[in-house]
């Protein structure tokens, strides 16, 4: 399988469903997650991704192992550990994310790709987490408080995240005044963002 991983093209589809058969080929996927060789790394990344998003319960046993990446010294470790987590939220039944909750958006301050990648993810939390919705969205209505160097850029991520669940959202008011602040902003993909969000939410 190894050989297979350090194709550039290699099938990702197939080999998530031997995954999903096979407990050591998972395992090993897992472990590739940290693999110093990129290609084989990004493809068992792949492989995880997929699998969390069809069926995240297959992951969340590894959450641990998700969980240590976030303190990694390779941001595409981190980064795709927040993904990970992101997509396992709504199978949390022990609650987990509410333990890192803070961790996790520390976070924003890392580098821009693992930045985004929080603010991109924060939707579908939101959406798993009810009771922390409103945590969440104070922490993205508040990345101009961060060390964050591309803050104008991560927003782009928040608005996206905040269309998500925007119709449950309790804080609407101030959600709106957020997205227009950022239609002078210097990101041209987040001012594009924010005039589809107030397109399709303001009323």
């Amino acid at each position: 399988m190894l050989a297979e991983l350090k194709k550039k093209d290699a099938n990702i589809e197939k080999i998530a469903k031997m995954a999903l058969k096979e407990e050591k080929l998972l395992s090993e996927l897992v472990n590739n997650l940290k693999s110093k060789e990129e290609t084989v790394r990004y493809n068992s990344y792949k492989v995880i991704l997929l699998i969390s998003e069809e069926q995240p319960d297959v992951i969340y046993p590894r959450w641990d192992f998700l969980e240590s990446m976030m303190d990694g010294s390779n941001a595409y470790w981190r980064s795709s550990s927040a993904r990970l987590i992101g997509n396992l939220a709504r199978v949390d039944k022990e609650n987990r994310f509410e333990k890192i909750l803070d961790r996790y958006y520390n976070l924003l301050n890392d580098s821009v790709i693992v930045a985004y990648t929080i603010t991109a993810c924060s939707g579908r939390i939101a959406k798993a987490k009810l009771k922390l919705q409103a945590k969440i969205t104070e922490k993205l209505l508040n990345i101009d408080k961060t060390n964050q160097k591309h803050k104008d850029l991560i927003k782009a991520g928040a608005i996206e995240s905040f269309s998500e669940y925007f119709e449950e959202a309790k804080n609407k008011k101030k959600i709106l005044k957020f997205v227009k602040e950022q239609l002078g902003c210097e990101s041209p993909k987040t001012r594009k963002i924010a005039k589809e969000f107030l397109k399709r939410w303001e009323e």
